[in-house]
């Protein structure tokens, strides 16, 4: 009991506190706010609302095994589980975060797949995408090879998932297999595409509130610096830093070249940002959260040592 008062009382001073903030320093919040408005608009919306679409179209219509029906055989074989949670793999690797956690959760939501089976697809599928990661992070930090840290970014959560499924998700994922799935009856070409697309417009625009939102939480590291009186320099690492365990599109862009392995080590984790939209994707189910974050800071601990053990012997300028 006493411990709900308390988080009563915390949760109550954080609100005041940033009211007080975004009162006190409107000009700094306003544009922190604009720049997770910008970057909603010009970034998530036209990397994933189209993703989400079609993902919403495929697994309506219950066209996942056709979808994987020339990858089944590999991976399928590889990780002994059924071509839709090949399907929720492929997809959340390639279109990335929260395609991951999204697509998850509706093949869950439609008993497409078990929850034994939606929580190891949630423990390794649900990373930053390629597209994003080569086109954006890589330029952003400077890092010109991009082999090695395409293995740290994908190989390491793939590896992950593949000794998930033998060590940990065996015994549930085999009892699961023998249970019958009854699909729901597949929806017609129109129907499922405008039900995509309403379900899509509602998931994009709740993303776009936490970018917002985590993009304002800026203000307070940079208050920080300016109290401190830090170096131009060691202000734009900090606020950075922070702001990359905030909201990490945000935190790049001002980090940029100066810590770039920081930023590698960051990435698996996502920040709390990426935390709160993969929740918003699956509160309407009974998967975990919780263990959701323990996967992903295990992949970040398995990443730093990645890092270290490359730069060490110097495979890495």
């Amino acid at each position: 009991m006493k411990a709900k008062i308390y988080g009563i009382y915390l949760n109550t001073f954080l609100a005041l506190t940033l009211t007080a903030i975004i009162l006190a320093f409107p000009a700094q919040c306003l544009s922190l706010a604009l720049n997770g408005l910008n970057l909603w608009f010009e970034r998530m919306i036209p990397t994933l609302f189209p993703f989400m679409v079609l993902s919403g179209i495929i697994i309506r219509m219950n066209l996942t095994d056709s979808f994987v029906k020339i990858l089944n055989p590999i991976l399928g074989g590889l990780f002994h589980l059924r071509p839709p949670c090949i399907y929720g793999m492929v997809i959340g690797f390639l279109c990335g975060f929260p395609m991951g956690a999204h697509v998850t959760a509706q093949l869950y939501e439609k008993k497409q797949i078990s929850k034994a089976e939606a929580s190891l697809l949630l423990a390794f599928c649900n990373n930053i995408g390629p597209v994003y990661f080569l086109s954006f992070v890589l330029p952003t930090l400077s890092l010109k090879q991009a082999a090695p840290f395409l293995f740290g970014m994908y190989a390491l959560p793939f590896l992950y998932g593949l000794f998930l499924r033998y060590a940990v998700y065996q015994n549930s994922i085999k009892e699961s297999a023998a249970c019958h799935y009854t699909k729901e009856p597949a929806a017609a070409l129109l129907t499922a595409l405008d039900e995509s697309i309403f379900h899509s417009l509602f998931s994009i625009a709740k993303l776009g509130g936490y970018m917002v939102f985590f993009n304002l939480l800026f203000v307070v590291p940079g208050l920080i610096a300016n109290f401190f009186h830090l170096p131009e320099n060691l202000s734009h690492l900090l606020i950075g830093s922070i702001g990359c365990l905030l909201e990490i599109t945000g935190g790049i862009g001002i980090v940029q070249d100066g810590a770039p392995y920081l930023v590698l080590c960051i990435l698996p984790f996502g920040g709390l940002s990426c935390i709160a939209q993969t929740y918003s994707m699956i509160k309407n189910t009974d998967l975990s959260i919780i263990e959701y974050i323990m996967h992903k800071m295990i992949l970040t601990a398995i990443t730093v040592f990645y890092y270290l053990f490359i730069v060490k012997l110097s495979f890495l300028p």
